[in-house]
């Protein structure tokens, strides 16, 4: 390790990273939820005749448009820098969110959704990178999952304020508390939020290329990465198809198979609440044994015991089991993005993330759309959790492929006196 003078003045405000950027995260948790929360509102408004399937097309909308923002935001983020991509991204998100609070018909509100998931979109992956690049020695994967826990905070916070205001003050409270952070975040962005050192350094490194080298995307699929790219694709689209698929619709595939409703719903509290002791667990456990390793055994594991969940367990050994899942399901895709951000240049870190993230939207919005056509059926138990065990599977299998190790540029050690030193892994 060799110290060098600092590349970015503004690194003495390196601690603010992880609280801004987990504080950003914590907004794309209170989007999982906040629809959920305010659609039993929204049926009741007669003026605007939703009916389920309009309101789950409206939930869709809003899901396309955090995918196109996370294709989008990546390449700008490698292009312009990382901090301002994050202040576009948290005041366009907080902006178009504010306005769904005052919208007169579904049709707007459903525009609205849109544009405000083009900005959430590119809140998790410029902040993912971020966090990689500012991450001390070693630590790379628990920053990130800790980073993430962000993300779970916010959906159980939105759900417990959704007790306490839509009832009484309104529906559309919860829109103004969603875009209300902004009014402190954005400023103190402004102030503390410094650019990443090793961007810096990618674009002093870029500006000596041949223009070709300068695309972010292309670098995606060119230099050995492109077995990479579709492999991380593959498994992020399986990993947010069981994030998504679980969370929307695991208590009703519970009461398929016998349990009362409140012990359903309690069973998707145990799952999240295993959700965020994963990431807490999968970080570490990833810093240690490796990437690539990790997250093969963490979408094995889900699979497992998804499978698992399949049998109809006796008494307590049925919330064992859901916790289990959960600390392996909602992690793995974690560890997804961890190895992403390790395996790629700097100069195309953003655009990789955002693009896994993109892709992987599409498997949230299947997620709901094919375990629903289940239940449908009736076929959801214990079908579902074979086609949740089936998706798992083929995540591991696709991280098995993929053909690189991390990056030469690792992450640069920001030390508390400001000064930089690289490093390699």
């Amino acid at each position: 390790m060799t110290a060098s003078s600092p590349i970015d003045p503004r690194a003495r405000y390196a601690r603010w990273v992880a609280p801004l950027c987990w504080t950003a995260v914590a907004l794309e948790g209170f989007d999982l939820v906040v629809l959920g929360v305010v659609l039993p509102a929204l049926l009741k408004v007669p003026s605007w005749g939703l009916d389920p399937n309009s309101a789950s097309l409206i939930s869709v909308v809003g899901l396309l448009g955090v995918a196109v923002g996370a294709l989008a935001i990546g390449p700008v983020s490698d292009l312009f820098g990382r901090r301002g991509t994050m202040l576009l991204t948290v005041t366009s998100f907080s902006v178009f969110t504010l306005l769904c609070a005052v919208v007169d018909g579904p049709w707007l509100f459903g525009l609205l959704r849109f544009l405000a998931g083009l900005g959430l979109g590119g809140v998790l992956p410029t902040a993912l990178a971020l966090i990689t690049e500012y991450a001390r020695v070693g630590r790379g994967g628990s920053s990130t999952t800790v980073l993430m826990t962000g993300y779970h905070v916010g959906a159980v916070l939105t759900a417990l304020l959704g007790i306490l205001v839509v009832e009484r003050y309104g529906w559309e409270w919860m829109f103004v508390i969603g875009a209300a952070p902004a009014v402190i975040l954005v400023p103190l962005m402004v102030k503390f939020l410094p650019e990443s050192a090793e961007f810096l350094k990618a674009r002093g490194t870029r500006a000596a290329r041949p223009p070709r080298e300068r695309n972010p995307i292309g670098i995606l699929f060119r230099h050995g990465y492109g077995r990479a790219t579709i492999a991380f694709w593959v498994t992020s689209f399986m990993g947010l198809l069981l994030v998504y698929g679980l969370n929307t619709w695991l208590p009703q595939i519970m009461r398929e198979a016998g349990y009362e409703l409140g012990a359903a719903l309690a069973l998707l509290l145990v799952l999240n609440v295993g959700a965020v002791i994963g990431l807490l667990i999968g970080g570490r456990v990833a810093d240690r044994l490796g990437y690539r390793r990790s997250t093969i055994v963490w979408f094995t594991a889900a699979a497992v015991f998804l499978a698992l969940l399949s049998i109809k367990l006796p008494g307590f050994s049925v919330y064992v089991g859901v916790l289990l899942a959960g600390i392996f399901t909602f992690s793995a895709q974690v560890l997804v993005y961890v190895y992403v951000a390790r395996v790629y240049p700097a100069a195309a870190r953003g655009t990789a993330l955002g693009a896994a993230s993109g892709i992987g939207r599409f498997g949230a919005i299947s997620g709901p759309l094919v375990t629903g056509f289940l239940l449908t059926a009736g076929l959801a138990y214990p079908w579902g959790f074979y086609l949740f065990a089936v998706v798992a599977a083929i995540g591991a299998v696709a991280i098995t492929v993929v053909n690189r190790d991390p990056a030469p540029d690792a992450p640069l050690e920001v030390t508390a006196e400001g000064d930089t030193a690289t490093r390699t892994e």
